[in-house]
């Protein structure tokens, strides 16, 4: 079981770091917004979840326990796998999932690209006891980001993940449009949002 990495990220693509610990370096498949706050030959420490299957071992990666300890109880809902935990992380800030799972809030839970109302129901349902009470929102991703640079690492980012070029372009400037000031990461939950309603 690999538990955490810890080194220079050597690559960074848009759903993926690879990190460099010991002279072994580690693919790691991570959400957007880790992955847009992330720039190559950087030192960081990501939590990860090491899933070994028949045709695949992946380590999936994240910026803190809480985020992680989520992925690894989304995907014990029937029909939830990696990467739709990974979509729901990508959509969803840890205390706004707690809270929709709390509330059995369908509405914010189907804001998530590949999550309908059945699937919302069994994570509302089988979750609310196991998740709990919102806990606190993720930090800040740090200093202030250009729009521009904001609005190009955010189409980035959704083109990586499958969109095409143009919902892209469009989700990222209806959010930079609402929020001029918002993160990348921010910017990129609330285009995934866009998209995922549009689906």
């Amino acid at each position: 079981m690999i538990a955490s990495v810890r080194g220079e990220a050597v690559e960074v693509g848009a759903d993926h770091i690879v990190v460099e610990c010991a002279g072994l370096g580690y693919h790691v498949v991570v959400l957007p917004s880790t992955a847009v706050g992330a720039t190559k030959g950087t030192q960081l420490r990501l939590v990860t979840s090491f899933i070994v299957r028949e045709d695949a071992q992946t380590l999936y990666g994240f910026p803190d326990r809480e985020t992680r300890d989520l992925f690894d109880v989304l995907r014990t809902v029937s029909g939830v796998g990696p990467k739709l935990a990974m979509a729901v992380l990508s959509v969803l800030e840890p205390a706004q999932l707690r809270r929709a799972i709390g509330e059995g809030d369908l509405a914010v839970l189907t804001k998530v690209p590949g999550v309908g109302k059945r699937v919302a129901e069994r994570l509302a349902l089988e979750l609310k006891e196991k998740v709990g009470a919102p806990g606190g929102a993720l930090g800040a991703s740090g200093g202030p980001e250009g729009s521009a640079l904001v609005r190009q690492q955010v189409v980035d980012g959704l083109v990586g993940l499958g969109f095409a070029l143009k919902p892209a372009e469009s989700a990222a400037d209806s959010v930079l449009v609402e929020d001029p000031d918002a993160s990348a990461a921010v910017a990129l939950r609330g285009a995934l949002a866009i998209l995922g309603k549009n689906r």
